[in-house]
């Protein structure tokens, strides 16, 4: 095979449904793979804790649907990575069964269904811990003890391409993979199919987020990358999008602390000597990539565990006085809190829309508050009836904060609802580690079954 071309319809499946008609254009340039990936850390630690997705099923089957009939049409692999949003065991379980129903459905031919968890049992990671193994933390995190571990509810570990290249080479036609580096899917079907290390990767990389590689600016459209043994090539399917030296370039910076290095289970991409061409107007190429391969395999693993029970309640201002003296009416309600639930075992969170409600302490314009703002209240406590209380005094109390120069007995606070809402229970951030193996594959179980009729 001289070139090998992917389509690339979603940066994150299911998490708002692919556009069809740019789909089927990329459909109808004939590609050699349809992949995408599927999931983030980016939505947070609640659906890897609690086992959920953020996506509405009806989402991600939808897209599931539009890429397995073309695949299964074209007669061509298709591979998903990071099922359900956070690739954990569940989340694959669910991805084959919708695979397995959608091919009942449309009465698909027979076919191979490969799939691979990525769910780490804790147990393991002490065991290893024990032995004299470091967990070693990333980006400011420590590395992990014992009492951290003990505090996380869910680990996945972090694919590189190993798996998917494994399930490749067993004949699967339809690959759902557990939790897995964007890029590592697309590699993988590059380097299966025989070309080299140094523009597989940059493949992966700049087909994970589909249309966040062109420009205007759209989501959820479909890319096309082409890798041939020499160069890449990605080119844009909107009709009125284009791929070009800047949006690419700038893609390749995208989420990244190092503009020029993404890491991998065994290795790095290097993108320092990048050299951007546009060859059309919707299609720019992409040489000087280059794949470190490094010297041990460590994998990165990602931890959530359950903080507690929330509750979240809101309420506006757009008295003038109480804006100007917001942080002493917020200080009034936190010390009625204070007074009825003690000193600790809960958390009170404030965030303040209009001022500092999205950069929080990083707001460099935090004194230019607007004529109003809004005020969200977030309870988090051990039970349920607790956190709801919390959040209800946390809330009420702003109304009867005690300001000077007040008079009046209403119309500093608005309350939209009388009532705190139910929230998903809070979860943090427990894992962001990497933890040394002795084999690629030994995190990652793979399986092959069957789907259709």
């Amino acid at each position: 095979m001289d070139s090998m071309k992917i389509i690339c319809p979603n940066g994150h499946l299911g998490f708002a449904p692919l556009r069809t008609a740019s789909f089927e254009l990329g459909v109808g340039a004939r590609p050699d793979y349809i992949a995408a990936d599927s999931g983030s850390d980016d939505v947070g630690p609640v659906p890897l804790g609690s086992g959920t997705s953020t996506s509405p099923e009806s989402w991600q089957r939808h897209d599931l649907e539009q890429m397995l009939l073309a695949a299964r049409k074209l007669g061509v692999p298709m591979i998903i990575g990071s099922a359900g949003d956070t690739g954990a065991n569940s989340r694959v379980d669910l991805f084959v069964r919708i695979i397995q129903e959608l091919a009942q459905k449309h009465g698909l031919p027979g076919f191979k269904l490969g799939y691979f968890y990525s769910e780490v049992d804790k147990e393991i990671v002490r065991r290893k811990m024990r032995g004299g193994d470091t967990v070693a933390g990333l980006d400011g995190y420590e590395d992990l003890t014992e009492a951290e571990l003990d505090a996380t509810d869910r680990i996945v570990a972090v694919a590189g391409v190993h798996p998917y290249m494994k399930l490749l080479e067993g004949g699967a036609d339809v690959i759902i993979g557990g939790r897995s580096s964007d890029a590592a899917l697309f590699a993988a079907a590059a380097l299966h199919e025989g070309f080299p290390q140094d523009r597989a990767y940059y493949l992966g990389k700049v087909l994970e987020c589909a249309s966040f590689c062109a420009e205007p600016y759209g989501g959820k459209e479909t890319v096309l990358g082409e890798i041939s043994q020499d160069d890449v090539k990605v080119t844009a399917m909107h009709p009125d999008q284009r791929c070009t030296i800047a949006s690419v370039a700038g893609h390749a910076m995208y989420e990244r602390s190092n503009p020029y290095e993404e890491f991998f289970a065994g290795g790095r991409l290097d993108m320092a000597d990048c050299h951007y061409e546009q060859i059309s107007e919707k299609t720019t190429r992409i040489t000087g990539s280059r794949f470190v391969p490094a010297d041990s395999i460590r994998v990165k693993l990602e931890g959530s565990g359950k903080v507690g029970e929330r509750f979240v309640g809101f309420c506006g201002v757009r008295d003038p006085y109480t804006i100007a003296n917001l942080d002493r009416v917020i200080s009034w309600a936190r010390d009625k809190v204070q007074e009825r639930f003690g000193d600790d075992g809960y958390q009170l969170h404030y965030n303040v829309y209009g001022r500092d409600g999205v950069m929080g302490e990083l707001e460099p314009l935090r004194s230019q508050t607007g004529h109003e703002v809004g005020i969200m209240v977030q309870g988090v406590a051990p039970t349920l009836e607790m956190a709801e209380e919390l959040t209800l005094t946390g809330l009420r109390q702003m109304f009867y904060a005690r300001l000077p120069d007040v008079k009046g007995t209403a119309g500093s606070v608005s309350f939209p609802l009388d009532e705190v809402l139910r929230a998903s229970a809070a979860y943090r951030w427990t894992l962001n580690h990497t933890i040394a193996v002795d084999d690629a594959l030994e995190l990652f179980p793979t399986h092959i079954t069957t789907a259709g009729i």
